[in-house]
């Protein structure tokens, strides 16, 4: 009986050798199975195929946004696959038509299944509406939110600082600066319109420069062409 005893355990010994090597073979992982995923990968969150709640805020934020164009059904389709990769190609991210945690960040939506970052800290959304408010509190409301994007572009840009502050103080960057009206205090329409900047929207569609036709002297400048008029502003995408 011991020896019967002891041929199973070897077979069985036998056995999970043999899973534990073909599974590295194959680079699985057996035994650790909380192991973090190399740097750089992220959980796919919703993709084409998946319904619910969050796919429901995603196509409704794109179609407020004008990148969708289809119902809001919940359901993560091909219109709904392309409105995300149109998001994606505008805002500067991987082109994938997944809407993983970099593109929901972006959009503002905190995931169902994964805790999502917001996309800056409160201090950012202060100053950028200070700097909506300085420069375009006369605006439409679009125009507002194009402001906003400029900036926030200008820190996605290699050739600009990388921080909301960098690029709103760069000297020469901005009049409201320089006269101190980006110490005025913003309404709430400069906070709306900083905070949708700040979850995705660029009415310039990546737009680095604007300025207002009638007042504005710098040659340089008025040499772009222009991408965008909105309200009393043109916007530029530089050279």
């Amino acid at each position: 009986m011991k020896r019967s005893i002891l041929s199973v355990s070897s077979v069985a010994v036998a056995l999970v050798s043999a899973l534990v090597l073909s599974a590295a073979a194959f680079g699985l992982c057996v035994f650790d199975s909380g192991t973090a995923a190399p740097e750089g990968v992220s959980d796919v969150l919703s993709k084409r195929g998946s319904s619910g709640s969050e796919v429901t805020a995603i196509q409704k934020k794109l179609k407020n946004w004008g990148y969708y164009k289809g119902s809001v059904d919940g359901i993560y389709g091909k219109l709904t696959e392309e409105a995300v990769r149109y998001f994606q190609r505008t805002n500067g991210l991987v082109v994938d038509g997944i809407a993983g945690k970099n593109t929901l960040n972006a959009m503002g939506i905190m995931s169902s299944s994964s805790s999502v970052a917001s996309a800056a800290s409160s201090g950012d959304i202060n100053l950028l509406a200070r700097a909506i408010y300085g420069e375009a509190r006369g605006e439409p409301y679009t125009g507002q939110v194009a402001v906003g994007a400029v900036i926030l572009n200008r820190v996605h840009d290699s050739r600009f600082p990388k921080t909301v502050a960098g690029v709103v103080y760069q000297s020469g960057a901005f009049d409201v600066v320089a006269d101190g009206q980006i110490d005025l205090s913003p309404d709430s329409t400069a906070y709306r319109a900083a905070r949708d900047a700040m979850n995705g929207w660029d009415p310039t569609y990546g737009c680095l420069y604007y300025y207002n036709p009638r007042t504005a002297t710098n040659k340089w400048i008025r040499s772009l062409p222009v991408s965008v008029t909105i309200g009393n502003h043109v916007f530029c995408k530089g050279t």
